[in-house]
This record gives structure tokens, sequence and C-alpha cells, in this order.
């Protein structure tokens, strides 16, 4: 005997179900489950761009692991302007903009300090071998395993990356990947001088 449904509820099922696989289109399947389905996503932000709402408001005292494995917090790097981007490795737009960092890292030398902090939950041995595979010469492969930063940071999606001035304080951030060796970066990245 067949068992007939309602058509309605069949239809709303079977439109929820569309939604959430067309909503996943643009992400970059990741190699290996990373997470439970509260982490944040590699899609881009609806509210994508520059977002000014943030500023003034201070580094977050959230520790995560230096290229040596040591903990860091962004107060190490008070003194000089600070691009902190997060970033993983199975995120397709995070990969795509790592290059331009590097080149922007090359380019400011000691005027900003670029800090390129992955959030991959699989932990140091595949940051590091993405770095090696990539060939990025100017960055180094800081971790935050167990995501964090982008938590206190209220961060919906990666890459998100934040300008910070000499004291701590945040300027901006970019949310979504950027150019980050065009003028236009050089530009957003001279006003951390101005404060």
């Amino acid at each position: 005997m067949l068992l007939e449904l309602p058509l309605r509820p069949v239809i709303t099922c079977l439109l929820g179900l569309c939604a959430l696989v067309t909503a996943g289109c643009d992400r970059q399947k990741a190699e290996e489950p990373q997470g439970n389905d509260a982490a944040p996503t590699a899609a881009a932000s609806p509210r994508a761009g520059i977002d000014r709402s943030h500023r003034g408001e201070a580094a977050p005292d959230i520790q995560f692991q230096d290229p040596e494995g040591e903990p860091a917090t962004l107060a190490d790097f008070r003194g000089k302007p600070l691009l902190l981007n997060l970033w993983a490795t199975w995120c397709a737009p995070c990969v795509a903009e790592m290059p331009t960092l590097d080149a922007l890292a090359a380019r400011e030398g000691d005027r900003l300090q670029v800090l390129a902090l992955s959030q991959d939950l699989e932990g140091r041995a595949k940051v590091d071998q993405f770095f090696e595979a990539r060939g990025l010469r100017h960055l180094d492969p800081f971790l935050d395993s167990e995501m964090a930063m982008m938590t206190a940071l209220r961060a919906q999606a990666l890459p998100v990356t934040i300008l910070y001035d000499a004291e701590g304080k945040e300027v901006w951030r970019m949310n979504g990947p950027f150019e980050w060796n065009g003028e236009e970066a050089r530009r957003l990245i001279g006003e951390a001088a101005s404060r």
C-alpha cells in the first residue's frame, strides 16, 4: 500500500533542501570534515567589503600559536600597524588572496606587520605544508586551531582581514577576499598611519 503524503509539506521540504544545496555552491569542499555545524563558513560574507563599524575597538586578547608552536597574542605586535588575516587552507577565496598578502608583506617591509592566522582545525602540519607548497616567503604560518580569534572578532566567514593601528585599535576590517598588492590596498593601509 502506498502512503499518501500531503503535497505542501513535501514541496516545502524539497525547496528547503534545494536552498541548502545552493547556499554551499560557492564553497570549496574540505578534504576532511573540520569541525561542527556551528563553525563559520568560507562563503563570501553577505556584507563583503570594508566594515568600519568596529573602529577603535581594542584587539582581543586571544592566544594562538606562533610558527614555532609557542603561545602568542596580538599584543605581541603592538608598536607598528598590523594587518591580521584570518584564513584557512580549505577556503578557496583565502587561498586565492594569499599570494597578494605575501606580496604586500614584501612591499611594506618593516612599516606594516602582516599576520596570516590560519583557522585550520587539522593543525600545524597542514598549514606548514600549505606555506611550503605555495612558496610564501614573506608570511609566517601562525595557527588558531580552535578558531577562538574568529569567535572573539565575531567574524562570520573567511577570509576576514583587520587593520590595527600601532596601539592595537581596529581601523577597519575587510570581509571577503581582496587584492592586497594594489593601490587601493596601499591607500586603505595608509589609514593606520594617519591615526
